[in-house]
């Protein structure tokens, strides 16, 4: 296979200053990264009043993130960013409260069961292809834009036992666009203490987070209002499982205020980080005809033309390993913040209580002395010896320890079922001139989207 080298921000050659850090970081928080962050075990920055440690090595990011990850919580600056969006859910609460929230919500989680989703992703899933179909041939499309509308999809099915209609997919699209737009500065100056109260970025990302929170809280109190007047004898779905909840020592169910808190976790943690991962999937697997053809070939060889059911999933080994590999190379939380609590000595260095101590999933991923030519597209890595150790280590596209994300399972399986149902369907090209530029913000997302033709291969009916 022709090696192919993804796009990627171009790192510094020197740590730039701190105040060009800031202003960099406005736009794209992965272009702060200067080259030797990508070989170094741990880097220390001192800010006014304000430590910043980076932990790479994989001794030291088990320590933070697994052994003694109650020490490290999640900090100021992710909880700054996130707040306008997901309230005090489960995502950025903390001790006794995160504890709460776990027992409660763990239960809903039997809705999100592989096999109970199963037929609610393939209903996404062909409704998404129907969408295609109706493309002519050659037809330019928006990855981002589709990925988005499909893993929404999914997630609205699961959460609400509904579809999400196109404009609705397309509202919270651009709603999380603009989010996602002035959340990481708003994180980095709020965690700093520079910025005010009120700003026109603040203001912006309310806005934003106000019109997703708005079309999830009418579906709440809709069926909240159904539940009071009759009760289901069992859950139909998470909200059925959510609404039911109640906190084991109180008997104290969610208000609707944080029953949104939580759907709007849900729902950002069950689309927008596979959608992105998604996007960038098919733009790396248009560049790679190889790679295209060979993952067609295993998808006609599981799933013949029929409709897939669960059990092909786990023989889709190779289009598993795309997707591994694209998580490798644009992991969507490309970094993992959290606050130490006590004095801890890492390393050579003490870290003081309130220092931030990030984790870089974006980092350790392409991280000199950790992986094999890092900044290579291979999904074959992962069956190589030689990529154990680093898979074993420093591999975390969803985190590690007790905060790991809950739904891995889940995404991984919706991820692997979508790209072989498109890729048995359809071949896609790069639309001639473009080249998507990746950003650093919540997620890694394309600055200037990801741009394809759809050709399709044959009338899979």
């Amino acid at each position: 296979m022709t090696e192919f080298r993804p796009p990627a921000p171009v790192p510094p050659k020197e740590r730039p200053s701190l105040w060009r850090m800031f202003w960099m970081a406005r736009r794209c928080t992965l272009s702060i990264l200067f080259e030797r962050g990508y070989s170094m075990k741990m880097g220390h920055i001192r800010f006014p009043g304000w430590n910043h440690f980076m932990v790479n090595e994989p001794k030291w990011v088990r320590h933070v993130l697994v052994d003694h990850a109650d020490r490290f919580p999640k900090g100021e600056m992710l909880c700054a960013m996130m707040k306008p969006l997901v309230g005090d859910g489960i995502f950025i609460s903390s001790g006794d409260l995160w504890k709460r929230q776990r027992r409660m919500i763990d239960p809903a989680f039997e809705q999100t069961r592989l096999q109970t989703a199963f037929p609610l992703m393939m209903d996404a899933v062909e409704a998404m292809e129907r969408r295609f179909d109706a493309l002519a041939d050659g037809a330019a499309l928006r990855a981002d834009v589709e990925t988005t509308h499909v893993t929404a999809d999914v997630i609205f099915r699961t959460i609400f036992s509904e579809p999400i209609e196109a404009d609705a997919a397309d509202r919270v699209f651009a709603a999380f666009e603009r989010f996602q737009e002035t959340a990481p500065s708003i994180g980095m100056w709020r965690a700093a203490g520079f910025l005010p109260w009120f700003s026109p970025r603040r203001l912006r990302a309310g806005r934003a987070a106000r019109e997703i929170r708005d079309l999830l809280q009418e579906l709440i109190r809709r069926r909240v209002a159904e539940t009071e007047q009759d009760p289901p004898s069992e859950p139909r779905d998470i909200l059925d499982s959510l609404v039911a909840a109640r906190d084991p020592d109180t008997g104290r169910g969610f208000t609707i205020t944080e029953l949104v808190d939580q759907v709007a976790v849900l729902f950002l943690a069950g689309h927008e980080t596979t959608a992105s991962t998604l996007a960038w999937t098919l733009y790396l697997v248009a560049m790679c005809p190889e790679v295209q053809d060979r993952l067609h070939r295993e998808a006609l060889e599981v799933l013949g033309q029929g409709r897939p059911e669960h059990r092909h999933v786990s023989r889709l080994k190779f289009t598993r390993d795309v997707f591994r590999e694209t998580l490798r190379l644009y992991p969507p939380a490309p970094f993992l913040p959290r606050r130490s609590t006590e004095t801890e000595c890492m390393r050579d260095k003490t870290v003081p209580p309130g220092s931030a101590v990030v984790v870089s999933p974006w980092l350790i991923h392409r991280h000199r002395t950790l992986w094999d030519r890092p900044d290579i597209f291979d999904p074959d890595r992962f069956r190589t010896e030689s990529a154990k150790e680093s898979v074993r280590s420093a591999y975390l596209p969803f985190g590690q320890g007790p905060r790991v994300c809950a739904g891995a399972a889940f995404a991984m399986q919706e991820a692997t079922l979508i790209l072989a149902c498109l890729l048995r369907r359809y071949r896609f090209e790069c639309e001639p001139g473009h080249t998507p530029k990746p950003v650093g913000r919540l997620t890694v997302r394309s600055e200037n989207g990801v741009a394809l033709r759809l050709y399709s291969r044959f009338n899979c009916t």
